[in-house]
């Protein structure tokens, strides 16, 4: 694929890839660290939470394959209606 604005491999990258794939050249670092995290259980990737409680993405590929920037996109909102329930500290 051709780097764009919907897609975007960082082959140069010391991490990359920085999850395990079969088809590095479809791979797509445009959402190196994905904005759905906050989302938990909604986020619709393919999480596990650690023992410790903490989400872990690692086997995630959702954001870095093709159609991964549709499906951000589709659930962006959701970030949008977090960031209003708590605007967090004015400066």
């Amino acid at each position: 694929m051709e780097n764009s604005s919907r897609f975007f491999c960082n082959k140069d990258c010391e991490y990359f890839p920085c999850h395990k794939t079969a088809d590095p050249d479809s791979f797509n670092c445009l959402f190196c660290y994905c904005p759905l995290y906050a989302l938990g259980p909604k986020c619709g990737g393919n999480y596990r939470i650690l023992p410790n409680g903490v989400k872990s993405c690692e086997d995630c590929l959702v954001p870095h394959r093709p159609g991964g920037y549709e499906h951000v996109l589709s659930r962006i909102g959701g970030i949008i209606e977090l960031a209003a329930e708590d605007p967090g500290e004015e400066p």
